[in-house]
This record gives C-alpha cells, sequence and structure tokens, in this order.
C-alpha cells in the first residue's frame, strides 16, 4: 500500500477501498438479482435465515461477485477497477 492518499498499488483512482455509494450500488443491485431468482454464489446451507441483503452483502465481503467499478476523474478519464482489487469491510 502506497502512503500517497491511501491508494493501494493498481487502483490508479480513488480510495482502495469500496466507497458507501459503490457499496450501496452493488448490494441493491445484487440483492434485486436474487430476489428475482438468480442463484446465490455461496453455499446453500450458509444461507439459512439469511435475507437477500444479506446473502448480497455476504457475497460482496467474499469478493464473490464478478463485478468491476467504473471511477472518473474531473478530466474525464475513465478507469475500470474489479471488486477483488479493492478492500471491502
Amino acid at each position: 500500500m502506497s502512503s500517497e492518499g491511501g491508494a493501494l498499488e493498481g487502483v490508479p483512482v480513488g480510495p482502495a477501498w469500496l466507497t458507501r455509494f459503490e457499496k450501496a450500488r452493488i448490494v441493491g443491485g445484487r440483492a434485486l438479482q436474487l430476489s428475482m431468482g438468480a442463484p446465490p454464489l455461496i453455499s446453500s446451507d450458509e444461507l439459512k435465515g439469511k435475507d437477500v441483503l444479506q446473502i448480497a452483502e455476504e457475497e460482496l465481503r467474499r469478493k464473490l461477485l464478478p463485478l468491476t467499478v467504473v471511477r472518473r476523474t474531473p478530466k474525464g478519464e475513465e478507469y475500470r477497477i474489479p471488486i477483488k482489487m479493492l478492500l471491502v469491510d
């Protein structure tokens, strides 16, 4: 990890973690998919008593989702960063 603004090696722009807005968008979208019948990415014996939001949060925490976050700079440059490169709390 570099000392420059919390940036992680390989993360070209923004913080090295998911922002609360990115996390909300990802968890909400995945919860919608699960509620519409998408198969969960965690084993069925771990799903007992969990609702779709809890399942989506656990999938994100384990970095099982094959998603990419798009971050834009004020200059209009666009960076695509896989979730696996970002820190998830």
